[in-house]
């Protein structure tokens, strides 16, 4: 019997699990919220801009440093009996680092200096870099933004990166590479300087064929292919290789082999395709949770205006993986849940559940509809398909009858009617949605909201029995790279998670639903694209 480990970076926490490769059974697991969480409105009583999201990287070892001795220990296993580890990473998360991998931020000079800090996924600090580097690659937009759906986001390594440069040149002299938090994981376990063709070809204008888009970088800023080349461009390892075996120093700190292998990282949504199987042509995988990740595979590489990225052997060889994406999902039904009115949360703590639960309770029992209300779920800024971290969530048809659980409802809706906003996009585009599968910890515990996504959708939906499809599709890549599975679909039959639920529509609601959806397309198409001045010329003001 053989076992790999896979760790899950997440956006507040971190998660390693030690997993039998033979049947995917998880063996044990440690899970650690990080020391400094995320860093938003202050850095040790300096103020910070609200675009700012930003995390301390010693956080992310002291899951791996603590994490992966404690899971061995339980399992009373013997190092060699570990054969692979695999890190999936959520991204773009962007690290700055000097010539011996040690982040910028521990250097004492820059202790209090935002720039110097990880640029989490979420960070959208980078708007103006990302709106000149749209604007620049518009003269060729096919030949440069065609498989990044013809727009740049804030949220990536290229935008960030140019931030630095413009804001903090200090930073940028200090720094001898610069990565996603998920290769500067990996380097740091086998002491090399590579990068993931995942973290690259999704977030960096790198594709495999040509590499860097270098004559687009000379045409923003005569610096920034230079930068890229020094202190970005390394050594390319594909999903399903190996990065090569665990240092002898990490083996000995972590009480593992050195013949240890180790994967190059994936993004972490992508890796929850490998978790739950959804690996064929025709199937969207929605992984939920902060935010909603759309994932597809295909053959082809299509063009598809307002996705993500699309990028071969991203998450399985041979085959484009595509992705698209809404930014705020549980941390909006956590907003929300955090104004419910205050005998709400009297009545919930007296019956011992959560406000949630109490909310989702009440909100089963209306019908779509019924309230009157539409809301636009971009409080967070929109990912897919508008591209623009500077909108912001609307709620329509209030009033002074309104119900907190009528609110709590209509965004759910809004996150589904977001959700087919991607669907069709995806299938306008010549990729047909058959089948549609959801992991996360979300929609295992609220049936709702899943019966909501079905009859908006019109599609049957498969929710998966895993919180941790992210963690098991690491640990998946783990056991390939370690030599115990031969092909992909030998690993993913073996150890992929198994089928919680399934959900069918209801004709009557889907029907509901589609006068509903009409009504937020209209919206969405208005503020998102023919008045977005109004959002914009407010938010000015700010």
């Amino acid at each position: 019997m053989t076992f790999s480990i896979g760790v899950d970076f997440g956006t507040s926490s971190g998660r390693v699990f030690l997993v039998n490769t033979e049947n995917g059974e998880i063996i044990s697991k440690y899970i650690k919220r990080y020391s400094h969480g995320v860093i938003e409105g202050e850095l040790n009583g300096r103020e910070l801009p609200s675009s700012y999201a930003l995390q301390n990287a010693n956080d992310y070892m002291e899951v791996i440093e603590a994490g992966i001795p404690i899971i061995l220990e339980e399992a009373n296993i013997a190092p060699s009996e570990v054969v692979g580890i695999g890190i999936d990473f959520t991204s773009s998360t962007v690290m700055f680092v000097d010539e011996h991998m040690e982040p910028i931020h521990n250097k004492l000079e820059f202790q209090n200096h935002p720039h110097a800090y990880v640029k989490l996924w979420k960070h959208h600090g980078a708007q103006a870099e990302a709106d000149l580097l749209f604007q620049t690659a518009l003269a060729e937009k096919k030949r440069w933004l065609g498989y990044y759906g013809f727009n740049v986001s804030s949220e990536w390594m290229i935008p960030k990166i140019m931030e630095v440069n413009n804001k903090a040149p200090e930073i940028m002299a200090e720094t001898a590479d610069i990565m996603e938090a998920g290769d500067w994981i990996v380097n740091k376990l086998t002491n090399q300087n590579i990068r993931s063709n995942c973290g690259l070809g999704f977030k960096a204008f790198w594709e495999e064929t040509s590499g860097f888009h270098y004559d687009l970088f000379d045409k923003v800023d005569d610096k920034l292919s230079e930068i890229i080349r020094s202190k970005v461009d390394a050594t390319v390892i594909n999903i399903g290789e190996s990065a090569g075996t665990i240092s002898e120093t990490m083996a000995r700190k972590l009480g593992l082999s050195p013949d240890t292998q180790v994967s190059p990282f994936i993004i972490d949504a992508h890796s929850s395709l490998l978790g739950i199987g959804s690996t064929q042509e025709k199937e969207m995988t929605m992984v939920m949770g902060t935010s909603t990740c759309h994932l597809m595979l295909s053959k082809v590489q299509h063009k598809v205006p307002g996705i993500s990225g699309s990028v071969k052997g991203g998450i399985i060889p041979e085959l484009y993986a595509y992705e698209a994406g809404q930014t705020a999902v549980g941390d909006l039904f956590e907003y929300v849940a955090e104004q419910a009115p205050y005998e709400y949360v009297i009545e919930a703590n007296r019956r011992g559940i959560s406000i949630l639960e109490f909310l989702t309770e009440k909100a089963e029992r209306l019908y779509p509809g019924e309230s009157g209300l539409i809301a636009l779920d971009w409080h967070n800024g929109n990912r897919s398909v508008l591209s623009d971290s500077h909108l912001k969530g609307c709620l329509f048809g209030i009033g002074l009858q309104t119900k907190h659980e009528e609110i709590y409802r209509a965004y759910m809706e809004a996150t589904a009617f977001g959700t087919k906003i991607i669907m069709n996009q995806y299938q306008e585009w010549n990729m047909e949605v058959d089948r549609v599968f959801v992991c996360g910890g979300i929609p295992k515990k609220n049936k709702l909201l899943m019966d909501i996504y079905a009859n908006v959708l019109n599609k049957s939906i498969t929710i998966m029995d895993s919180e941790y499809a992210p963690a098991i599709g690491a640990a998946i890549l783990g056991a390939i790279s370690g030599g115990t599975y031969r092909t992909f679909n030998q690993a993913i039959d073996a150890m992929k998670e198994p089928v919680l639920y399934t959900v069918e529509p209801e004709q009557q609601k889907v029907s509901r639903y589609e006068q509903l959806f009409s009504a937020y397309k209209e919206l969405h198409d208005l503020h998102g694209y023919k008045k977005v001045r109004i959002m914009r010329n407010v938010n000015q003001l700010k």
